[in-house]
């Protein structure tokens, strides 16, 4: 029988795919790029719950691996590549090799030196970013060809670039609930709880946490890269570390280490930023306290409002 989670999810996921049909019948094909957005949220905010709600390592520099995902593809396209998945290859490649190195230096740490670490090695590929004169420099670069799909331009826009990032969306909501329902999954997890009694039961804790955080950086990666195709543009401005926490805030409004959480984090954020800037300039003031509240009130998250009692990975 379906648990209530994998049914939440499926009826997040039918609503998603059903939205390019409903969205010009009640004339709003404009709400698409929202969508795709949020979407995009989603998967960067999914591969950081992976290894802050799983393996409880906070990380304040994990959007440096959209922005290295995201000029690995542009660089690429730049220099005349433009088949989505050789560039997909090629940024998987790039940032998870940066994660393998920066992630073997910071777990040697833990806690608040962690996070610290992560934000130094965060804002060190931030400035490196800024510092390609080549490619824009602080300004950004502007893309004026996008990655094709085996010769066709179906990724580029409209409905065909929303399904694939709808695809990319799924296939990552599903690949990390299986990762975390795994024998890796449950020694991440017991190294998150008590990682004293982990090792001396004899899993190789820092072997397990670097490659989950490998994963997340290699789906933060695929975040970059179709962000690019998205916006048409990149800067360095999407691996700041306010980047990171804007994702950390996602990842605890949803509910950390739940199964929809992430997703309901990211669309929340999302939407409620594009609703209240619509109505009111000065917005913050109002989502600001909201967030609190939800903090509040809602401690498991959003997810708990939809699933009470809900910590699946727990």
């Amino acid at each position: 029988m379906m648990d209530r989670g994998a049914l939440i999810g499926g009826v997040i996921f039918a609503l998603l795919l059903a939205m390019p049909v409903l969205l010009p019948i009640v004339g709003a094909e404009y709400l698409t790029g929202l969508l795709i957005k949020a979407m995009l949220l989603a998967i960067a905010a999914i591969s950081l719950d992976l290894i802050i709600g799983h393996g409880g390592m906070v990380s304040l520099g994990h959007a440096a691996f959209i922005g290295v995902g995201a000029y690995a593809t542009a660089i690429g396209l730049e220099s005349g590549i433009e088949e989505i998945l050789v560039l997909l290859a090629i940024t998987l490649a790039v940032t998870g090799g940066l994660a393998l190195v920066t992630g073997t230096l910071a777990l040697r740490t833990s806690g608040v030196y962690f996070l610290m670490i992560t934000l130094a090695f965060g804002q060190m590929i931030y400035f490196t970013l800024t510092s390609l004169a080549a490619y824009g420099g602080d300004d950004g670069l502007t893309l004026w060809s996008l990655a094709t799909f085996f010769g066709s331009d179906i990724v580029q826009e409209g409905e065909g670039l929303y399904f694939f990032v709808f695809a990319a969306l799924f296939l990552t909501w599903l690949g990390v609930w299986r990762i975390s329902q795994s024998r890796f999954g449950r020694v991440l997890r017991a190294a998150r709880d008590n990682p004293q009694r982990a090792e001396v039961m004899g899993y190789p804790i820092a072997r397990y946490q670097l490659i989950a955080y490998v994963i997340a950086a290699c789906i933060a990666g695929v975040s970059g890269l179709l962000l690019v195709q998205y916006a048409e543009f990149v800067s360095p401005s999407i691996a700041a570390w306010q980047r990171s926490g804007d994702l950390i805030v996602a990842v605890v409004l949803g509910g950390l280490g739940s199964r929809n959480g992430a997703i309901l984090g990211a669309f929340f954020i999302v939407i409620m930023e594009e609703f209240l800037s619509s109505i009111f300039h000065e917005w913050r003031l109002i989502y600001g306290p909201l967030l609190v509240v939800l903090v509040l009130y809602a401690k498991g998250g959003l997810n708990d409002l939809l699933h009470p009692k809900s910590r699946e990975a727990s």
